[in-house]
């Protein structure tokens, strides 16, 4: 019944970056309320002794990070949370606790950008320089991130720590995180310098990287965060484990896609993926598609800083016609 009706009720739209659950809009301007009053808990946490310099440091860096996207995690948690209750009419309490975990989910998804953004030396973000590029920051970003990831247990501490299900949240925070990394670390190997190997990148490997990297945080988190406010046990939910990041996967897909032929205005990014010699779905599909002249453009051309070498393969993305096969897998 719980994959039922989470896969099936909850109502999933095609946006330009990635697919998401439509929210309602009273729902997210709560959920944005929420938001200003964990920040001002965690400016004004007993636990640092702050100066007013690191004080409106931080606020600034979490108005930079934090509330600027989409907030597709934050709110699939919500929404399915609302869904699991049945129809059943949330308290004020309810309401603020829900919002406040899905913030959690944001907070790790706003880390998360922080800093591999500084690994994938990228340009922008949200249509904005991405943090370690603001003038004054640089890698200053990095403590940045490690903040953002800190205050995830301050807020499950203030807000869960007399639930139930409260060391199970912390286990599944740890957990993702863990998956999260291990799959950057595997993304991030096969980009070292003097040691790129296109025949590394194979569907399997890039599968790998985008269920570890991507799919737990992104799609399964949210989903696992509602069921235990519901009291449920997630080793009985392997299916819905599975289902999700089978979904995670495919969205990542989609971004790949977004990253070469999308427009920068609409996604809030500038693609590097070809620059930065990254194992994408365009990539491991032109591998397998490409005849052995084709694939010595790719050789010659991919993971090069330069223009005329991008363009070339994005032209031969395009011989090979991956808008097409896109389109259709």
């Amino acid at each position: 019944m719980l994959i039922r009706t989470l896969i099936l009720n909850l109502p999933v739209c095609l946006s330009e970056s990635s697919y998401l659950w439509v929210p309602m809009a009273d729902l997210k301007s709560t959920f944005l309320k929420v938001y200003s009053v964990l920040k001002s808990e965690l400016l004004e946490d007993s636990a640092f002794e702050w100066t007013d310099d690191s004080r409106q440091w931080v606020e600034w860096m979490l108005d930079y990070n934090v509330p600027g996207g989409n907030l597709s995690r934050g709110l699939a948690f919500m929404e399915s949370y609302k869904l699991l209750k049945e129809g059943m009419e949330l308290t004020e309490d309810e309401i603020f606790l829900a919002s406040a975990l899905g913030w959690c989910i944001e907070w790790l998804q706003a880390c998360s950008l922080v800093l591999d953004d500084i690994m994938d030396n990228s340009h922008t973000r949200r249509g904005q320089p991405c943090r370690f590029r603001v003038p004054k920051v640089g890698m200053i970003a990095v403590n940045d991130g490690v903040l953002l990831r800190n205050h995830i247990p301050r807020i499950l501490r203030k807000h869960f720590r007399d639930k139930p299900y409260y060391v199970d949240l912390l286990d599944l925070f740890n957990e993702v995180e863990f998956q999260t990394a291990s799959g950057e670390i595997i993304d991030l190997v096969t980009t070292l310098e003097g040691e790129k190997d296109l025949s590394k990148y194979t569907l399997p490997v890039y599968h790998l990287i985008v269920q570890y990297k991507t799919a737990y945080y992104s799609f399964y988190l949210p989903f696992a965060c509602a069921l235990l406010m519901l009291g449920e046990d997630l080793e009985k939910h392997t299916d819905v484990k599975n289902i999700l990041v089978e979904m995670g996967v495919y969205s990542q897909v989609q971004d790949d896609y977004l990253d070469c032929f999308g427009d920068p205005e609409t996604t809030g990014k500038i693609g590097t993926d070809i620059e930065d010699f990254k194992c994408s779905w365009l990539l491991v599909k032109a591998l397998e598609l490409s005849n052995e002249e084709q694939k010595k453009v790719l050789f010659d051309n991919y993971g090069k800083p330069d223009p005329a070498k991008v363009t070339k393969v994005k032209a031969l993305y395009k011989e090979l016609d991956l808008q097409g096969v896109f389109s259709i897998c």
